[in-house]
């Protein structure tokens, strides 16, 4: 029995690294994209625009995660791919008619949300938003299709697309002179991209397995997965509210610029999240239901947070270290409070990085209802303390953002750690492998920004 469990957990680790290692590398590839357009683009674009494009994606976002009623996240679950497809149907149903909703809610109220948000220039780009929405939500429809069939690096391709038409957009759009609306358009190609190029992919297989579907059976697999509309779907938009409706708010009761120095601060802290985190959490969601189905996912869960610790920890912490005295540099002495809300939001980001990718336990395990009253008390507690803010600290509505969202992902972590199980001996391990990695590469940045002060001394 010994040598046959060694044999499944050393062929699990290869398919897991082999898997992580094919997907950040296209995430590499659209991060280099992305970051050689950034500077030009903080140079096109104020940081009031780059406000709008945070409120304009902080109200896309926020409906976009409850668009498909979170159908899409069961596309993992079942052990037959036509089920599997039906659900993929069934999220795509659903991503259309949020969509058209949100069509109806535009074209009456796009003065209504210019006039709140305190953003002029989305009552000429609402008409964008449930493009955004129906675009975003069936991107992570056909992305978790792709998944499920471990098609990892057809994803890690599709990221150096969408990175590419994304940020060419932009800059076109830049230097077309035509405003926020460059950006807007931009971030929805951004998803766009993806929705065709999967979705063209997938078409030759549809005949197949659309055989046998039909009305009864999509009726079938909405009761059956009814728990994620009824719960997950409020935890995923309480998840997403959190971060995006205080931004939404900070351009309403601070400055738009101030809601655009966080979103420059929020992508390149986001970075190596992004790079490392999301390509394990997708892994993580492929491989932890049949781990869960072999009473294997405690020590699996904490095998993958051991890694997360050794890979991401260390290279947020340096980010946080070398961003204030470098962003006025690199993106243009007006972006220099962006530099030092990165170093706030660094503990939030090192708790998210640690969490979010293995958040997607408490749905493998049936704990949707956990899940939301968490996502539910993050929310509040985050629009509390920006509210609060506010009103008695006004210049420090960003640095109250960044310390809330520390908080509730400490808790959520937290949450997760109880649900999977561990020894006490297996988390402490994985804290220590945090510190050590979190120590070397806080040395070396911190041996990096007394080279570039020196450097900046003699070169004026």
């Amino acid at each position: 029995m010994a040598p046959m469990r060694l044999l499944r957990d050393r062929a699990m680790s290869s398919g897991f690294v082999r898997a992580t290692a094919i997907l950040v590398s296209g995430t590499a590839g659209a991060h280099l994209i992305t970051a050689a357009a950034m500077p030009l683009l903080s140079r096109l674009f104020d940081p009031a625009e780059f406000g709008t494009l945070a409120v304009f994606a902080g109200l896309v976002g926020t409906v976009a995660v409850a668009a498909c009623l979170r159908y899409e996240v069961a596309i993992a679950l079942p052990e037959s791919d036509a089920d599997a497809f039906g659900l993929l149907i069934l999220s795509l149903l659903c991503a259309a008619a949020f969509s058209l909703l949100t069509c109806g809610f535009v074209a009456v109220g796009a003065g209504w949300i210019a006039a709140v948000t305190e953003q002029q220039a989305l009552r000429q780009g609402a008409w964008l938003i449930p493009i955004g929405v129906f675009a975003a939500a069936a991107c992570s429809a056909l992305q978790n299709w792709t998944i499920r069939n471990r098609n990892y690096g057809l994803l890690a391709r599709v990221r150096v697309g969408q990175s590419l038409v994304g940020s060419g957009l932009q800059v076109g759009g830049g230097l077309g002179g035509v405003g926020a609306m460059g950006l807007l358009a931009g971030n929805i190609a951004n998803a766009g991209v993806a929705v065709i190029y999967l979705g063209y992919r997938l078409a030759p297989r549809v005949h197949g397995l659309a055989h046998g579907l039909s009305g009864s059976n999509l009726r079938r697999l909405a009761l059956r997965y009814r728990r994620f509309p009824v719960y997950s779907t409020w935890e995923a938009l309480a998840n997403s509210a959190a971060i995006h409706i205080p931004v939404v708010l900070i351009a309403t009761v601070a400055t738009a610029s101030e809601a655009g120095y966080l979103m420059l601060a929020t992508y390149v802290i986001q970075a190596p999240m992004s790079l490392i985190g999301s390509a394990v959490g997708q892994v993580y969601l492929s491989e932890a239901p049949e781990a869960h189905r072999q009473g294997d996912l405690g020590r699996y869960t904490v095998t993958v947070m051991r890694r997360l610790a050794a890979s991401g920890v260390g290279p947020l912490v340096a980010i946080g270290i070398v961003a204030p005295p470098t962003f006025g540099a690199i993106f243009g002495d007006e972006w220099e409070r962006a530099g030092w809300l990165v170093a706030w939001m660094t503990p939030w980001f090192i708790m998210q990085f640690l969490a979010s990718p293995v958040s997607m336990s408490l749905h493998v395990t049936g704990r949707q209802r956990t899940a939301m009253t968490l996502q539910l008390s993050a929310f509040l507690a985050r629009v509390c303390a920006v509210w609060l803010a506010s009103r008695l600290w006004v210049g420090s509505v960003g640095e109250a953002y960044a310390l809330s969202g520390f908080v509730v992902y400490s808790a959520y972590l937290l949450a997760v750690m109880k649900v999977v199980g561990g020894s006490r001996q297996q988390w402490l391990g994985v804290l220590g492998t945090a510190t050590r990695w979190a120590l070397l590469w806080a040395a070396a940045a911190a041996v990096l920004v007394v080279v570039m002060r020196a450097w900046f001394d003699v070169n004026g």
